[in-house]
């Protein structure tokens, strides 16, 4: 398969490696300073272009690459807010294809999964009350995490006493705070810490008087994404329309 990387970042430099290791060919590696390669030969011919850039950056992506036909596997977060449904429309009856997931780790998949049944079980005890931590490294620029925003959703829409999710406090390694943990009770509250190069961990606890219950996905590497990321757009070069893990994992 013929694979263009837009972004070449760690994550685009793991996935690069992962991809040739799998037997695939990067035909076009785009970043800040060459974004005239879109418009290249090299960059129409891939089967799939693999996108990890910023939540400014990923949508006008997606149009480039559509422009020439050329399916998309993101990671990219934050842009969900306000083109959710031009995406959408674009993708439609698989006239453009996107793949995109908040995390792409296997492990995050199955962690997911776990997620919204133990959710759907406690939505019969209401004396547990259900928080979400998240912690990644310092150089991240979004908080709430997109996978964290993703497993609140699953949350709240299995929770009848959580109406929404709230995003909490950030705590940073040089002690200062940036918002607030303030909620009201039928809000989910998202707290997040930035602490040195952390890949990033999400822990879900259900508190009570008795006892609690927490599970936690403590990724030790960026591999475990960009491994997804390669699966993804293996996935990717068979399928068309909008596109995610529930499609690829089946459970």
């Amino acid at each position: 398969m013929k694979i263009a990387l837009i972004g070449y970042g760690k994550m685009g430099h793991m996935i690069e490696q992962i991809a040739i290791a799998r037997g695939h060919e990067i035909v076009c590696k785009i970043d800040v300073d060459n974004q005239a390669d879109f418009d290249s030969p090299a960059f129409a011919s891939a089967d799939v272009a693999i996108e990890f850039t910023n939540p400014t950056a990923a949508y006008g992506n997606y149009l480039k690459a559509f422009a020439h036909n050329v399916k998309v596997v993101s990671g990219s977060t934050g842009w969900m807010k306000d083109h959710k449904a031009d995406v959408e429309a674009l993708t439609k009856d698989g006239k453009q294809t996107l793949f995109w997931a908040s995390n792409f780790s296997i492990g995050v998949a199955i962690f997911s999964a776990v997620n919204r049944y133990l959710a759907k079980i406690m939505n019969q005890f209401p004396q547990y009350d259900v928080q979400l931590t998240e912690t990644h490294h310092v150089h991240k620029l979004d908080a709430p995490s997109g996978t964290a925003i993703t497993l609140a959703e699953e949350i709240v829409d299995r929770l009848d006493r959580k109406q929404s999710w709230k995003a909490g406090s950030v705590r940073w390694d040089d002690g200062h705070v940036d918002g607030s943990d303030d909620h009201r009770d039928d809000e989910l509250l998202v707290s997040s810490i930035r602490h040195d190069e952390v890949p990033g961990i999400h822990s879900i606890s259900y508190d009570s008087e008795a006892d609690c219950i927490t599970i936690t996905h403590d990724a030790h590497s960026r591999k475990g994404f960009a491994l997804g990321a390669v699966l993804a757009a293996e996935f990717t070069k068979d399928h068309t329309g909008l596109l995610t893990t529930s499609d690829l994992f089946k459970f």
